[in-house]
Parts: C-alpha cells; structure tokens; sequence
C-alpha cells in the first residue's frame, strides 16, 4: 500500500533557483581546498616537524600503515584521517540543524550555519599552526548542516508529484560546485601572501589563506544572498507540529526513525554510499598506477565524471521521472553503477576507464535524487528537516570510515578489489531496494 501523508505541502515563497544557487555558493567555498590537501601537510611538517597534534596524529597513522603491512600509505591514511574529523562531525550535526530547521524555520539556520561555516574559514585564514587549521576544520563540520535544511527547502516547495525532479537540482549544485570549487582552490593556492609579505606569518597567514579568503569571500556572499532572498519556507502551523530539537547520538537517531519505508531507503542509500565513497577516494590512485596519470590528467577525469553527473542530475533524470516511478529509476541507477565500476576496476586502456566513469555518473545521478525524493516522500511535511538530516547524516558517516577502509584494501589487495566490492554493494541495494513500497503522490 501507499505510504500516507498527514499534511499537504504549503504554498510556493521560495523559487527552487534560490535554493541552487545557495546550494551552489556553499558547495564552491567547502570543496576549494579538496586539490591541495598533501601540500597542508608537508607544509605543516616542515613548520612544525614531528611535535605536537600533528606529531601525534602523524605517529598514529604511521603505526596504524605498518600494522597493515603498507608501505608510504601513511601520508594518504593521515589525509583520511583529517577529513573523517570533518565527516564525523557532519555525521553527528545534520540531524540537529534538519530538526532545528523544522522547528524554527529554515531561513535562520541556513544563517547561523553559513556563518558558523564562514567563521572556520576565517581561523582558516589565520591557521599559522597545525592544531588550529585542526580547529577551523572542527568548527566546520559542527556547522555544516546547510545541504540538509536547504534539501528540506526543496520539499517545502514542490509538490509530491515534483519533488525528486526537484532533487535533480539539489544533485547538480552539488556536482556544479565541486567542480568549481577545486578549479578555483588550483588557481588561487598559487597566490601565497607571504612571498611578498612574510612579516604577515606573525599573524597566522600560510601559504594557503587566499584560497580560504576566496571560500570565506563565497560565505559572505551567501549570508547576503541569504538575508535578501531565501524567504522562510515553513508556516507557523508546519513548525508548530514539529519535534523539539536537541543533540542526541546519531546512531539512536537513525534507529529511532519509526517509518520503515524511510529506514528502508536510508539504507539502501548508505549501502550505495560506501561504494561510491570507496571508488571516489581511489580512482585517481587508480589511474596513476595503472595509466600514469599526474595531477592533471586526473583533474580532467574527475572533471568529466563531475560535468556526467550535472547532465544526468539536472536534465536526464528530470525527464526520466515524467515517465517513470522513483523506485525503477533507482533500480536502474544501481545497475549503470556496478557496471561502471566493475569497467573502472578491469579497465585496461583510458578509455574504458571514462566509458565506466560515465556509466558509474550516469548511474548515481539516478540514484541520488530518486533516494532523496523517495525519502522526503515517505516522511511526513513536520519532520522533512530531520528526516533529511539523517539522511545526509548517514552520508557523512561513510565518508567518515570508506576512504581508509578503501585505501587499505586498495594497497592491500590491488586495483581492482574496491572496484569489484564496490559493484557487489550496489547489487546489495538492488535487492534491498527491490521491497521499497511506492510512495503516495
């Protein structure tokens, strides 16, 4: 049977090209430092050596590659260990901002994050030291709860029959702005403020504070857009019925969510997650060990599977839905990625390689705004934040664990074993998504 509803949406204040180019701002400024995370590191290490945070951490990652037996994988280990601070954080924040949202409005906590955000780039900015750029990355992944609340945003605007081509959208800011921020973190990481200016060192300026000015400057843009277009999206009457919002454990957050179509979905999409999290942390490692591929070469697969992803999120799957239910489209989603994948991982000439990565594009775009949708479908219109914020949450939490889990079985046990345990996953969620009920429209 149909999933029921308890309320219908409310009337249309927000244009969805407000919510994208929010979306879009905010995913530029949080991806501009993504191509020049090894040179943080030698950077550190030579200002600071083996003391200190970064001592410790770097003493621990070390132990933790020889344990493995894995040679010179200590740097990559100590990369993942970084970003899985930010995602942990993610992980433990999203569900807090959704339910915030649903409770006081999205319009608020959209400013109050994106300022939070804003303020880890400032310290950012002035990160002279190892543990305080530590500390701008804390401070960034407790406030990262925009893409959440402004996905909620997306439901509040739509109706049910619009609401996955809607997070079409969503899917293709988010893919625009990953392309745009690293192109502008490679450009503006040249820029160092101390070459002409060293006596700025006493304040915290490094060699990487223009490209943390340029993320900051996108914030401050943002919180202006913010303030003059994106009108509140809930009624008084939808924030009423809401839970009230607290921090609480995660995990109990996500067992605790009492539709099971939406328990369901969730982990259909976190299963799908680790896969894709594990073949995105490995590709360009991939691709230099087996084609040679340098720095650029590799910017220009990631480019293509990026530019894939707009297309078949902005346009295909928006056409697709007008013919075809959620459900199928997610289920032919998961196909085109394990074929993709299982192609990356036997490539042996480049070009297989780009077939399986437009294959493996063309998939996820089917799946991402098809689960999402499904997910904002089956909850109810009080609860959109907070059931959206787990859903992000959940996806934070694989970026949290994948990358060194990958890493590890991709040094361990060759090229092609993420690849292929990656393909296996998805079938895994074929399977599962197979029992999903057709929400009510």
């Amino acid at each position: 049977m149909p999933t029921t509803v308890d309320s219908p949406p409310p009337a249309r204040p927000l244009s969805l090209g407000v919510i994208f180019l929010t979306l879009y701002i905010d995913l530029i400024g949080f991806s501009i430092g993504f191509p020049f995370g090894p040179d943080l590191l030698d950077y550190y290490l030579k200002l600071e050596g083996h003391t200190g945070a970064l001592g410790w951490l770097l003493a621990h990652t070390d132990a933790l590659s020889h344990s493995f037996g894995i040679e010179n994988y200590a740097p990559v280990l100590f990369g993942g260990v970084i970003a899985s601070v930010f995602s942990v954080l993610q992980f433990v924040f999203a569900p807090f901002w959704g339910a915030l949202s649903d409770r006081r409005g999205r319009r608020g906590v959209l400013l109050v994050t994106v300022a939070g955000t804003g303020f880890s780039y400032l310290l950012w900015v002035c990160s002279g030291s190892f543990w305080l750029f530590l500390v701008s990355r804390i401070v960034s992944g407790a406030f990262s709860g925009n893409l959440s609340v402004a996905t909620a945003a997306v439901a509040d605007v739509t109706t049910r029959q619009e609401r996955s081509k809607a997070m079409g959208l969503v899917g293709a800011a988010f893919g625009l702005g990953l392309i745009t921020g690293p192109t502008l973190g490679a450009i503006t990481v040249h820029f160092n403020l101390l070459e002409r200016h060293p006596s700025l060192a006493r304040f915290g300026i490094n060699p990487f504070s223009v490209p943390a000015l340029v993320a900051l400057a996108f914030c401050v843009i943002n919180l202006i857009w913010i303030s003059a277009r994106f009108h509140e999206t809930l009624t008084p009457a939808v924030r009423s019925e809401a839970r009230e919002p607290r921090l609480r454990n995660p995990i109990k957050a996500i067992l605790g969510l009492e539709n099971p179509a939406v328990r369901r979905a969730n982990l259909v999409a976190f299963i799908y997650s680790v896969a894709f999290v594990g073949m995105e942390s490995t590709l360009t490692f991939l691709a230099f060990k087996r084609f040679g591929y340098d720095s650029r070469q590799n910017g220009m697969l990631l480019g293509f599977m990026g530019l894939c992803a707009i297309v078949t999120q902005g346009y295909i799957v928006r056409k697709l839905l007008k013919v075809a239910e959620e459900i199928k489209i997610l289920r032919s989603g998961l196909v085109f990625t394990a074929g993709g994948l299982l192609l990356i991982g036997y490539a042996v000439h480049p070009w297989m390689l780009y077939v399986g990565l437009a294959s493996l594009a063309f998939g996820s775009g089917l799946v991402n705004p098809a689960t999402t949708g499904l997910i904002s479908l089956y909850a109810s219109t009080a609860e959109q934040g907070r059931v959206l914020g787990i859903f992000r949450s959940l996806g934070s939490l694989t970026r949290a664990f994948t990358p060194i889990l990958a890493g590890i079985v991709f040094w361990r046990y060759g090229s092609a074993s993420v690849f292929v345990a990656g393909a296996v996953a998805c079938a895994a969620s074929l399977v599962l998504a197979a029992t999903l009920p057709r929400p009510a429209k």
